[in-house]
């Protein structure tokens, strides 16, 4: 009998799970993000004691800060409810529910990307030497080697004149899905698209992983499958790609990183990696991780490599995360010296469409509140609605608390504005959008009305935790907090 997924998961605390997991006899040890157990989802167990488990491999992971768990060995995953009623089951000797039974479209997806692989060709057999050199330098690959692409699989597939990355299975090695990646030139700038197999939300791999070694202890994290590649050529080291690079570090990863005993984050060389790579550590325990600071001489991974930089000593130069309470000026020197270096990126994300919001505000930076007021009907919603997609489509995770609006007219209204144009015309194209639409790092709260402070609180601190959310919006402040508690300190 779980929670209905109306109401948020009720929150349940890291002591709470220690005492639950003792009052059951479950062995469990200390990870860094997460505490783990013995299995119940592994074959043999519903009539295996739980003494017995002792032994048994410590496969399943207990977040530490939500409670939901991870099996490495079946892939079943769920909320802390769900552990606790899989225990339940198995003391009544009925089975925990088979974790294989994929959903259609996850088969969907994995047999989609089964054509791709297929018709997709390592990049050393293309036609001709010509082809494979032109092929590499669009990618800026040139000097990455036939046998680092042959050791992480990475093919190209011709008529998408993309790069194909796959996503194995840490368990048995199948695939599971894909990330495409082409080169758009706009004007001198070149970007880079990317497209995943299955969709954007369930794609939860780490590119790389079945490389790692049980007896893998140090990593380099990266925000990005190229420079992986260049990490491992370069350096040798065990290194990982995020699946959405500097957006977010999605919690059911945490389980895979667990084996390190120290983690460094590489992730780009911009300020907004940087920003990422402090927000990622203190998921991943500060105590064991480690930054490349971004800078001149220390730029991305690929970019490192094509300048023939030295690798060991970016590597030997990145600063623990964990910073004591009291720090000197010599300490903060670097930071202050790369604040006044790219005081543009400091100024925040500008707005693509609102050149003039650009000049009052200089860009989002994270730590701002900004108040727009303005009378009822001055179109106060449609602007920040606006205002908050032009930012969401450049990877800004953020997170809508509309007390005033309905959460489907919202994104009616949002969806509008991304299209640019009337959908109830053109309803055969609705699909099309909505799939662009909902790759958005875009995530609503279902709350409507007056709402307990609190609750509201906690409801941002797990999106934060769980989607790493940079950007909240919450419309309006007077319909969240009542009419009757307009107090100077609310």
């Amino acid at each position: 009998v779980l929670p209905s997924p109306e109401g948020p998961a009720p929150s349940v605390s890291i002591t709470e799970i220690r005492q639950y997991l003792r009052a059951h006899d479950i062995p469990f040890h200390d990870g860094y993000s997460c505490l783990h157990t013995p299995s119940l989802f592994t074959a043999g167990h519903a009539d295996h004691p739980p003494q017995a488990a002792a032994s048994a491999p410590y496969t399943l992971f207990i977040d530490k800060t939500t409670g939901s768990f991870l099996c490495t060995a079946t892939l079943a995953e769920g909320t802390w409810q769900d552990f606790q009623a899989n225990v339940e089951l198995r003391h009544r000797g009925i089975p925990p529910a088979s974790s294989e039974e994929m959903e259609e479209d996850m088969r969907q997806a994995s047999e989609d990307a089964r054509c791709i692989w297929d018709r997709a060709l390592p990049l050393w057999e293309l036609l001709d030497e010509e082809e494979t050199n032109k092929t590499k330098a669009m990618f800026g690959i040139s000097l990455v080697s036939n046998a680092t692409l042959k050791r992480f699989g990475v093919r190209y597939l011709r008529t998408a004149r993309s790069l194909v990355f796959p996503w194995f299975s840490p368990r048995n090695a199948t695939l599971k899905g894909l990330k495409l990646v082409r080169v758009e030139k706009k004007g001198n700038t070149i970007a880079y698209v990317e497209e995943t197999l299955p969709r954007i939300d369930s794609y939860h791999n780490l590119f790389g992983l079945p490389l790692i070694g049980c007896r893998d202890t140090e990593l380099v994290l990266t925000g990005w499958e190229l420079d992986a590649l260049a990490l491992h050529q370069a350096a040798g080291v065990a290194s990982l790609a995020l699946p959405r690079g500097t957006t977010c570090l999605p919690p059911t990863l945490l389980p895979y990183l667990e084996q390190f005993k120290r983690i460094t984050l590489w992730l780009g060389e911009d300020l907004r990696s940087w920003e990422a790579a402090k927000l990622f550590a203190r998921k991943l325990s500060l105590k064991r991780c480690s930054l490349v600071r971004p800078g001149n001489l220390q730029p991305r991974p690929l970019e490192a490599l094509n300048q023939g930089l030295n690798f060991t000593k970016i590597l030997r130069a990145a600063l623990p995360a964990s910073h004591k309470s009291i720090i000197s000026f010599r300490q903060l020197r670097e930071e202050v010296f790369g604040e006044l270096a790219n005081t543009e990126q400091v100024a925040g994300i500008k707005w693509m469409r609102f050149p003039e919001l650009n000049k009052l505000l200089k860009g989002h930076r994270r730590g701002e509140l900004t108040v727009f007021t303005g009378p009822t009907g001055s179109g106060k919603t449609t602007f920040i609605s606006e205002y908050a997609l032009d930012l969401c489509m450049q990877g800004v995770c953020t997170l809508w608390g509309s007390f005033e609006i309905n959460n489907v007219r919202l994104a009616k209204i949002m969806l509008t504005q991304f299209v640019g144009r009337r959908l109830e015309d053109q309803l055969e194209l609705y699909d099309e959008w909505a799939d662009r639409f909902e790759d958005l790092p875009l995530y609503f709260m279902t709350f409507h009305g007056q709402q307990n402070i609190k609750t509201v609180i906690d409801t941002m601190q797990h999106a934060v935790y769980m989607y790493d959310i940079t950007h909240v919006i919450i419309d309006n402040l007077q319909f969240m907090m009542g009419h009757d508690h307009l107090s100077v300190d609310r």
